[in-house]
């Protein structure tokens, strides 16, 4: 998650400190997969199941008056999410710790583009997304409560004493739901991705909380899609002799090529290969690359670096300050096949992986039609399971 210098103490007064488990806490991680994982495989058949969360993961500590939200990199993220605090005081314990997801939950689904709007250092624009598009934080672990430390304790009793802690929360708080049923979880896997989730989370009833360690399973989709390259960015250990990704770009119904995101992980003697194999592309850009416009406004130095209507690479954000955007255009003659796990919008929420060139197919037969549509999932349905 992206974040910026808060004004808060990172880890809290005297109150948080003396919590049975005070912050920071290095928030338990997950190993990725694509499957469930096999019912007679370790730890065996008794796997607990959740939605997985497209957020900010948050842990929350509560202690009297004091209440810290903290990032998954150790960060205070009060100031940023002020409709949360008085609520979750209102509703959480007096001394507890909890960890979850903080979302913003739409009509159609999760926005986590609308969630990365509220990372800002204007005051008054905070102020103005909190009431805009208010964020709901989603728990899914106790760490404390009461004085009481768990989490040495299993997850299956955590999980247990959650339930009993969050019983009967409102708005904008929410327990996950959860299932041990595998083919509830499988039904969530095929369907979650049209609400804006994540995947599925698989969790050892009986492990312990244990920070910064992949003790957990989250089980993701792979699909794959054939995509237009249309640019690259160099390496930064090889400017213009090692490519460090390609860009890549579906057609819309209209015609025109969006920047989807970027294909990347190769190894170092590809990235060589690659470099002198789609040099010949670099030749001839003229008005009729998909994305001339903003070439031609960053090779003027123009501050706007966006073109009306298209995703285009290189746009300038709060998230890219300090890293070099740069890219090189291609002839978008080349086609590729990249394997992806989830689209946010209109593009790759994460990085794709190249699979294979695609030489017998043509690029304008790259287009967002490709892509596995699933029906939305109704929030409001997952809250209340």
């Amino acid at each position: 998650m992206p974040t910026e210098t808060a004004t808060e103490t990172p880890n809290g007064g005297a109150e948080l400190a003396a919590l049975a488990v005070p912050p920071p806490v290095r928030p338990m991680l997950a190993k990725a997969m694509h499957v469930l994982p096999a019912e007679d495989g370790p730890p065996g058949d008794d796997w607990i199941f959740e939605p997985k969360w497209d957020g900010f993961r948050t842990l929350v500590f509560r202690s009297g008056g004091e209440l810290l939200l903290q990032s998954r990199d150790l960060k205070p993220m009060n100031r940023y999410f002020p409709e949360l605090l008085e609520p979750l005081a209102a509703q959480l314990p007096q001394r507890c710790v909890l960890d979850g997801e903080v979302v913003v939950a739409t009509g159609s689904g999760l926005d986590f583009e609308a969630l990365q709007q509220r990372i800002h250092p204007a005051a008054s624009r905070v102020a103005m997304l909190a009431e805009r598009t208010p964020a709901s934080f989603v728990a899914f672990d106790l760490l404390a409560a009461d004085g009481a430390d768990l989490s040495s304790a299993g997850f299956g009793e955590r999980r247990e004493a959650l339930e009993r802690v969050l019983a009967g929360c409102a708005l904008p708080l929410h327990v996950t739901p959860m299932t041990r049923d595998r083919a509830v979880a499988q039904d969530w896997f095929r369907r979650f991705e049209g609400a804006g989730l994540d995947g599925v989370m698989a969790k050892d009833p009986a492990c312990r909380y244990q920070p910064g360690k992949r003790a957990m399973i989250k089980v993701k989709p792979k699909r794959t899609v054939d995509c237009v390259v249309g640019g690259l960015r160099w390496h930064k250990n090889g400017l213009g002799t090692m490519v460090g990704s390609l860009l890549l770009g579906l057609y819309d119904e209209h015609g025109r090529l969006h920047h989807v995101g970027v294909a990347t992980s190769f190894r170092e003697s590809y990235r060589r290969e690659l470099a002198a194999e789609l040099a010949p592309l670099r030749d001839g850009i003229d008005a009729g690359h998909p994305w001339y416009g903003w070439v031609q406004a960053a090779g003027a130095g123009g501050a706007d670096r966006r073109v009306p209507g298209r995703r285009v690479p290189g746009s300038a954000s709060r998230w890219s300050q300090g890293k070099d955007q740069s890219w090189v255009p291609l002839r978008a003659e080349r086609v590729v096949e990249v394997t992806y796990d989830h689209v946010q919008g209109s593009r790759f929420r994460h990085t794709a992986h190249l699979v294979r060139w695609r030489p017998d197919k043509e690029p304008r037969a790259c287009t967002y039609d490709q892509l596995a549509v699933t029906p939305p999932v109704e929030l409001s349905a997952i809250f209340r399971a």
